[in-house]
């Protein structure tokens, strides 16, 4: 193993702990089975996607990424224009 898959994976594992107690509330799988996307009751999104490289290596990819939060505190202004 590369030095470069080490660290690859070393970052996959940091990403995936920190969905340690999390519970599911949709999961979602691209048609051709290439992401999937996991959305967890704290808002937290998981991402793993399986790609290839400029070589054309496999690679899969994982992000933990949180969801958009609605901005309550401005509310919208809403403009007519007749």
């Amino acid at each position: 193993m590369s030095s470069i898959a080490l660290q690859d994976l070393r970052r996959i594992v940091a990403a995936v702990a920190r969905l340690r107690g999390e519970t599911v509330r949709d999961v979602t799988v691209r048609s051709d089975v290439r992401h999937v996307k996991v959305e967890l009751e704290s808002g937290l999104i998981l991402v793993v996607s399986a790609e290839r490289d400029e070589q054309g290596r496999p690679r899969l990819e994982v992000d933990v990424v949180a969801a958009p939060q609605a901005d309550v505190s401005r509310p919208q202004i809403e403009v007519r224009f007749d």
